[in-house]
């Protein structure tokens, strides 16, 4: 028996329901082995073959998806035809309702969603697809180690040809802000502290607030998509939430604030890859 393994093979980006917290963005990078005897070719199983099926699978059942736990009590679901409608609720009595196509969900088998149920379920989906000599498979999920300051964000890009349309979808994302070129971590705290945990949001899809619940509304090229969470869970912007009118946000309104200082902010967008606002 041999094992191959692939470290940091792919980056699952994702929104998920926290008993706690809510609506939380996230980004997990994806480590693999797998166990078994060799084949005819002295392996375990090709590399690129590796790489093609767990990215594939992954993409299509994990990635940018809202990953609802769907053994939790706090969790109510409804299915017709190809829509679900997801009804959560969290904290002290706050409620989440995400109406969408099915596609944008991931019905997690468990109570709650972590490294583990989510490995569990990648790995459950992965050994039904490997050859007849792999005989175990194991997924290991883990967060960026950050040394500075980052944020948790969900959004939708109703814009988007490909699956950051899903209202939904999330990341866990580094800030990076350079004042006249010195990095300043005051600041970078100041905003990750603002959109800790936070639904970034664009006002022309805003439908209903008042001062407990914001509704956000739109209709992108997978269907209509809807959701509902706690006001103070939202921010409001005044375009789509691309990560370059994020970065292009946040400096702005550092510019405002302090209209003698120059500007860089990088913001990132989950794991590895950003853009870059200048004021």
């Amino acid at each position: 028996m041999s094992t191959l393994f692939v470290k940091g093979l792919t980056v699952v980006d994702f929104s998920y329901l926290h008993a706690q917290r809510g609506l939380l963005g996230e980004s997990w990078r994806l480590d693999i082995s797998l166990t078994g005897d060799l084949d005819q070719q002295g392996m375990v199983l090709d590399f690129s073959a590796v790489k093609r099926q767990v990215k594939q699978l992954v993409d299509l059942a994990f990635d940018h998806k809202l990953i609802v736990p769907l053994k939790s009590s706090a969790v109510a679901l409804t299915q017709h035809r190809e829509r679900c409608t997801v009804f959560f609720e969290y904290g002290d009595c706050a409620t989440i309702e995400h109406d969408s196509p099915a596609s944008a969900l991931c019905l997690l088998p468990a109570t709650r969603v972590s490294h583990e149920t989510v490995a569990a379920a990648i790995t459950d989906s992965l050994l039904k697809e490997m050859p007849a000599n792999v005989s175990q498979l194991e997924i290991m999920l883990s967060p960026e180690h950050i040394e500075g300051s980052f944020y948790h964000y969900s959004h939708g890009l109703k814009r988007h040809a490909g699956n950051c349309q899903r209202i939904a979808h999330g990341h866990r994302s580094i800030i990076e802000i350079r004042r006249n070129g010195v990095r300043d971590p005051q600041l970078e705290s100041d905003w990750a502290a603002k959109w800790r945990d936070i639904y970034i949001g664009s006002r022309e899809d805003l439908i209903s607030e008042n001062h407990q619940q914001q509704t956000y509304r739109y209709q992108a090229s997978q269907g209509e998509f809807k959701l509902q969470l706690p006001a103070d869970s939202c921010y409001l912007i005044d375009s789509d939430s691309t990560v370059e009118n994020l970065a292009q946000h946040i400096a702005d309104s550092l510019k405002r604030r302090y209209p003698r200082s120059h500007f860089e902010v990088y913001a990132y967008e989950g794991i590895g890859k950003g853009a870059v606002g200048r004021s």
